[in-house]
């Protein structure tokens, strides 16, 4: 049997900082194309599961240990990364301490949800889904 051609999976996280005031979260300025402000993320490895790949990716793109709380959401339009379909599970995690721009990450800072940069691949969406979250306590219905 042939292997089925599929989208890459990705992982991204929104990362809360608990031991900061302005309820801000942590995005990165991406080192490579696509340029711009995006969650930290990036390619699931083979044999790692999806929450290994989040807090793996976080970690090496913040410095960041992150604790995941909870799936948001599975983002999967195939025009969402202009390198090629992909398919990423978004997390929403906490962590406390300063990041730290690494790996693929040419920046890092703090953003809260009233302050966002212009945002890389479909990240505005997922961060509009997260504002619903914050909100009213649920995942936006499909």
């Amino acid at each position: 049997m042939n292997r089925p051609v599929t989208p890459a999976l990705t992982v991204d996280t929104i990362i809360e900082l608990e031991d900061r005031d302005d309820q801000g979260i942590v995005l990165i300025e991406r080192k490579y194309p696509p340029y711009g402000w995006a969650l930290p993320g990036g390619f699931v490895d083979v044999g790692e599961t999806l929450e290994q790949a989040a807090i793996r990716e976080a970690q090496e793109e913040t410095g960041l240990q992150v604790r995941l709380q909870v799936l948001l959401g599975m983002y999967s339009d195939p025009s969402r990364d202009s390198r090629g379909h992909t398919v990423s599970a978004v997390y929403i995690a906490r962590a406390a301490g300063q990041p730290v721009a690494m790996d693929d990450a040419a920046n890092v800072a703090v953003f809260t949800l009233d302050a966002l940069p212009e945002l890389a691949f479909d990240h505005a969406k997922i961060l509009a889904d997260y504002r619903h979250y914050l909100h009213s306590g649920q995942v936006r219905p499909m």
